[in-house]
């Protein structure tokens, strides 16, 4: 397993990339949920809706393969939103969730952010044990935004 980690190489968004958000994301939203209309418009559109808007898009990069990504949703000028992240089915158990939370974080504190929150289920518990141990806590859940979610949970940095 960890001879894996040692590999991954987290990037930033890159043009030659923009399809790997929108395929790694597809592969959890069918699996566990449904691609919401939300979904559609900012995985085909990186860029735009997210770059664009002051945020920003890592992959993490397994050789010459795509294996996860996630994104920082800027909210407000102290406020980044993590979203979008995703790990290939084939390359789940090698730490690469963690190593984009970790990145995300870092990145988020240089930007000068003083609250990173986040909106997930309550089914996707490997997750969720990962955001407790960074220090996400369960916070009151505004309706609406994505249909999948049942939990809202945000970090101090």
């Amino acid at each position: 397993m960890d001879e894996h980690k040692n590999k991954i190489e987290i990037i930033n968004f890159s043009e030659v990339y923009k399809d790997a958000i929108k395929t790694l994301n597809y592969e959890w939203l069918e699996k566990f949920f449904k691609v919401e209309e939300g979904d559609k418009v900012s995985l085909s559109n990186p860029k735009k809706e997210i770059i664009d808007k002051g945020g920003f898009i890592f992959y993490a990069k397994l050789g010459s393969d795509i294996v996860g990504t996630a994104a920082l949703l800027k909210k407000s000028k102290t406020i980044f939103e993590l979203g979008k992240m995703a790990v290939s089915s084939a390359a789940q158990g090698y730490g690469i969730g963690t190593l984009l939370l970790e990145h995300a974080i870092n990145v988020a504190k240089l930007e000068g952010a003083n609250k990173l929150i986040l909106y997930s289920n309550t089914k996707l518990e490997t997750a969720l044990r990962m955001y407790r141990k960074y220090g996400f806590e369960e916070m009151e859940l505004e309706q609406g935004l994505y249909e999948r979610a049942d939990i809202k949970m945000g970090k101090t940095l």
